[in-house]
């Protein structure tokens, strides 16, 4: 059901929009198993964590989140710092310490009414660090995808893939894959691949087949059933199909009561919080969930077909709530995730019941059905991964953004180049230090204009004045002959930085010794307390004369 077919008329509470949300929350569970699982692959973290991180993001989010159709879980741009952070804190353990912190400076970002920082990260860095994560997420999906039986690899330096080849490396294991192929998952995962993208072509989505059904959970039980295939006709052939013991399909625990439920759950260690690594890895963790969900908000509440506009500090404090939850239980960092919000709209969702309802789903499948989970190959995950990671890092981005300007393509590059090469946080810190470069001197262009008549020179100020302007306003200052009347007029510019003042300071005072006269119109009435003592004359018309003299 799309979003247009769902009538215009919105009538407030749960029930009397059950039968919207509920068959939306269905859509958004079947969205929702192999991404949890795929990204829970993708983080080098227990795959039940990220099942645990739907089901809180799910049942305990929608109960306090600021917007309607919004969904939470965990997330493919959370991958990359997950990784590294389980790598650099030395246990998953205690790792989950740092969700628990993270999730604490969440709802203080909420309280302190933090949900406008998204507006200050120029999109270029965005767009660069979602493409740098997409890269880096196909990447780590190869050893999956041509089923190298180690399963998993040491990750230690996934990051920095390029610029290490030591034993220990993901590059080095991408290199022992190719050494370890399996037939059926190179199989399985391309099928899947070339699945996914003609699922999506408008051909098949004039089907209502194909519109109602996700692509993701098609590839999974076409992999599931693959495998069984290749499992009885090659069953003396352990070689041509997949297994657990090879580390090629999924493993969530299988529970035989609800006792087992408790003791499977991951407890964190909170001696971690004794290091000051910890909370880095908090920190990072709550600025760039914070951040992705209020970009995910924001692309929902254009989706929306009843233009209802979420409360971002709302929504900062229920994403807290629920890493706090996510991190005592075992599970994934969380945040608002589009693919699965926009799957909710276009599934008819129309309140927050929805999201509730596929995170119920979800608990009931790990309880129920951890059998059925186990079959799925992780070649089949590692192909919605792959997916996912293009739609991050399609060349369609690289040639819009390229469409946009040198200066933003250039921010853009370089984001996703420091990322790759260095890690998540230092690569969005040398991103936005460039897209900044740039901003300053667009900033710093024609901030002044300098005209002159004989030995008679005004200088304007076209905006306001800052440290910025300092070098360009000397640069004019040190231009001016001796011998010469200089107007410094101001009237464009409502602030005036302390910097220029002094700049004028100084140039009164070499002005001494070489006969330059300096009036100051429209000036004065911006300067800072250091001006105050600046000698001046005010004259009737409110200029400000300075003689070389100083009287």
């Amino acid at each position: 059901m799309s979003s247009t077919s769902i009538g215009r008329e919105l009538k407030p509470g749960w029930l009397a929009n059950f039968k919207y949300d509920f068959p939306a929350g269905i859509v958004v569970f079947l969205v929702a198993v192999p991404l949890c699982l795929g990204i829970a692959l993708a983080s080098n973290a227990p795959l039940f964590s990220g099942l645990i991180a739907g089901i809180v993001g799910g049942i305990i989010v929608s109960l306090f989140s600021g917007s309607e159709v919004s969904v939470t879980g965990p997330a493919a741009g959370l991958t990359v710092i997950v990784a590294s952070s389980i790598a650099k804190l030395g246990s998953f353990e205690a790792f989950l310490a740092a969700v628990v912190v993270a999730g604490v400076m969440q709802i203080i970002f909420g309280v302190l009414r933090a949900g406008i920082i998204g507006d200050y990260v120029p999109n270029s860095v965005i767009k660069g660090m979602l493409a740098a994560i997409g890269i880096i997420i196909i990447i780590k999906q190869f050893p999956y995808a041509f089923g190298h039986s180690t399963g998993q690899y040491d990750d230690r330096e996934d990051i920095e893939f390029l610029r290490h080849f030591g034993e220990d490396s993901a590059f080095a294991e991408l290199v022992r894959t190719l050494f370890d192929i399996s037939p059926a998952a190179v199989f399985i995962s391309v099928l899947s691949i070339v699945l996914l993208i003609l699922w999506e072509r408008p051909f098949f989505q004039r089907y209502a087949f194909f519109r109602v059904v996700p692509g993701p959970l098609a590839v999974v039980l076409l992999g599931i059933g693959l495998n069984q295939l290749f499992s009885w006709a090659f069953a003396d052939s352990p070689m041509l199909f997949l297994t657990a013991e090879k580390g090629q399909l999924v493993k969530v625990p299988v529970f035989e009561n609800p006792t087992q439920v408790l003791q499977s759950l991951t407890i964190p260690d909170f001696s971690a919080l004794m290091r000051k690594d910890t909370y880095v890895v908090a920190l990072t963790l709550a600025v760039v969930a914070s951040l992705e969900t209020l970009l995910s908000i924001e692309a929902t509440d254009k989706l929306d077909p009843f233009k209802r506009i979420s409360d971002t500090e709302k929504e900062l404090r229920a994403q807290g709530i629920g890493n706090i939850i996510s991190g005592l239980l075992g599970g994934l960092p969380m945040t608002a995730v589009i693919v699965r919000s926009s799957a909710n709209i276009y599934a008819g969702a129309r309140t927050r019941a929805s999201a509730f309802y596929h995170g119920a789903f979800l608990l009931i499948a790990v309880l129920l059905a951890p059998h059925l989970l186990n079959m799925i190959p992780l070649a089949s995950l590692a192909a919605v991964l792959i997916v996912v990671g293009y739609k991050l890092a399609s060349v369609k981005l690289f040639k819009a953004m390229y469409r946009t300007g040198t200066e933003q393509f250039i921010a853009f590059v370089t984001t996703i180049v420091a990322i790759v090469f260095t890690d998540l946080l230092i690569g969005i810190f040398i991103g936005s230090a460039v897209a900044i470069f740039f901003v300053l001197r667009v900033y710093h262009h024609s901030s002044i204009t300098t005209v002159n008549q004989d030995n008679y020179y005004l200088i304007r100020f076209n905006k306001d004045m800052s440290f910025i302007n300092k070098s360009e306003f000397k640069e004019q200052l040190a231009k001016i002959p001796d011998n010469s009347v200089v107007i410094i007029e101001g009237t464009k510019a409502i602030f005036i930085d302390r910097d220029i003042y002094e700049v004028i300071d100084d140039f009164r005072e070499s002005g001494k010794y070489r006969n330059i006269k300096v009036e100051l119109k429209h000036v004065d009435s911006k300067y800072l307390p250091l001006f105050q003592n600046l000698s001046k004359r005010r004259t009737n018309n409110g200029v400000v004369q300075e003689t070389a003299s100083g009287k």
